[in-house]
């Protein structure tokens, strides 16, 4: 076995390692300061982004909330499922307004599609080109008020109601056929929750 013997401290005059030169402690210093900017700007950074997003989402999710009128875009694949709208792909000219209150929810869709769109579209609610009937207007006056929409005066209206049993939605339709290969559909689908 090995003893080790205690080490004797250095003496006074011993010079010990060298000092920092002035180059490295420029470099420790440059390296804490990016370490400690890196730990509080990057954070902070982050944060600042995430409330600007939350702020915007906000104001989108508020402009969408408060419109008073039709709304141009799709609306919701979740809105078009509940309420049984299925607009059909290529579409243009879609607008949409939803309202909703403890009595009757409803969403109010229009479009224009091509003559195979208008196929779709009819498929997807059940029925087809013979439940269209000429000069019916199946949406009713206030909801005409409420989105703007008049079908007076000229014009190749056809319209339908397709009615289901509560709580699926009803669904009241009108076409406009003045340019046969591009119909303009509205549709008012309405449910009692």
């Amino acid at each position: 076995m090995t003893e080790t013997l205690p080490q004797q401290a250095a003496s006074p005059e011993d010079p010990g390692p060298p000092g920092e030169d002035r180059r490295h402690m420029i470099r420790r210093r440059a390296l804490t300061l990016l370490i400690i900017v890196l730990l509080i700007g990057v954070p902070a950074g982050y944060l600042a982004i995430s409330a600007g997003q939350s702020r915007d989402s906000g104001r989108d999710k508020e402009a969408k909330y408060a419109a008073t009128g039709m709304t141009e875009g799709w609306p919701s694949k979740l809105q078009r499922r509940i309420y049984e709208v299925p607009v059909p792909v290529p579409s243009d000219e879609v607008a949409y307004y939803e309202t909703n209150n403890w009595k009757t929810s409803r969403l109010y869709v229009q479009f224009q599609t091509t003559n195979a769109g208008l196929d779709v579209f009819l498929a997807g609610l059940g029925v087809d080109r013979d439940a269209l009937k000429q000069d019916k207007i199946a949406i009713s006056d206030r909801a005409q008020r409420v989105t703007g929409w008049e079908f007076g005066g000229s014009g190749s209206w056809w319209g339908l109601v397709k009615e289901q049993e509560d709580p699926a939605p009803t669904q009241d339709v009108v076409v406009n056929m003045d340019d046969p290969d591009y119909p303009m559909v509205y549709v008012v689908s309405h449910t009692v929750p």
